[in-house]
């Protein structure tokens, strides 16, 4: 199943599985969302939760027994319910069934509305902690921008004039090797060297958002005020990019004794709510 939202500038459309964005057009309708072609990758904009990349074998603990979860979380694969619906917004939810609680032992509820302002996509994430203990947990979004024609006309320009700090990945993991790029007038060119060894993956940044530009035209802007990560990634010769705000990354290569420990877990209290919000402005 799927559900459109739309108003005079932008018309959306999000599938009930993943509750994933598939499709953002404008009024002359341009598509600014990867068409999903499993060639490259066969997804659209998945929500990463209850964790954000990669498990060291896939598996973490937590009070003294080991559970497994797959790449990214489950939440990507499973049915969302819509609770609410208007011209110009959309709200999915997810609860905790006993499937969820066979890999994930909490109670919770996750909430995704997607809600039109002008030339603005919101989307807002909310955790609701249903369990009777601390509910950790990862989330993150991972929307794909459809970029046609070469991907070196194409460059990125950082809110803030900073020097970027990124991690390689191994395996998946997050390695102990850095590196750093120097933005040119804020700007960073694409590239698919860039890429070579997966996502760049940035722990901490400065700036709140990124626009995307052709021949130094803006044509889309993320802005994740909210967000303490970032990822970007493509797939070697794909004609998009995924700009992905996140609560939380993959393992580090050291083993963790404890889920509530690891790096970038978010430690949500009983009854408590969690909040978050990005937007994609189309310009």
């Amino acid at each position: 199943m799927t559900t459109t939202i739309s108003n005079a500038n932008l018309t959306v459309q999000i599938k009930h599985m993943g509750a994933e964005l598939f499709s953002l057009k404008n009024n002359q309708n341009t598509e600014y969302i990867w068409e999903g072609n499993p060639a490259f990758w066969g997804k659209h904009s998945p929500i990463l939760f209850p964790i954000v990349g990669t498990l060291k074998n896939n598996t973490y603990k937590y009070n003294q027994k080991q559970f497994q979860l797959s790449r990214h979380g489950f939440a990507r694969e499973m049915e969302f319910e819509l609770v609410e619906k208007s011209e110009e917004s959309a709200t999915f939810s997810l609860i905790s069934t006993l499937e969820t609680k066979k890999v994930y032992p909490f109670d919770f509820e996750l909430q995704i509305c997607y809600s039109l302002d002008e030339n603005k996509l919101n989307i807002d994430y909310k955790v609701i902690n249903k369990s009777e203990t601390t509910l950790p947990f990862a989330i993150g979004a991972h929307p794909a921008f459809a970029l046609p024609g070469n991907f070196e006309e194409y460059s990125l320009e950082f809110q803030q004039a900073e020097t970027l700090k990124y991690y390689l990945l191994e395996e998946g993991l997050i390695s102990n090797n850095s590196n750093e790029i120097q933005l040119d007038n804020k700007k960073l060119g694409l590239n698919y060297q860039w890429f070579e060894k997966d996502a760049l993956v940035f722990k901490t940044l400065e700036s709140k958002s990124i626009t995307i530009l052709k021949n130094e035209k803006s044509i889309l802007k993320v802005n994740f005020n909210d967000f303490p990560n970032l990822g970007i990634w493509t797939v070697q010769n794909a004609p998009f990019l995924c700009i992905e705000p996140w609560f939380g990354y993959s393992d580090t290569l050291n083993e963790y004794d404890d889920f509530l420990k690891k790096e970038g877990i978010q430690l949500l209290r009983k009854n408590e709510t969690f909040k978050s919000n990005y937007s994609v402005e189309i310009l």
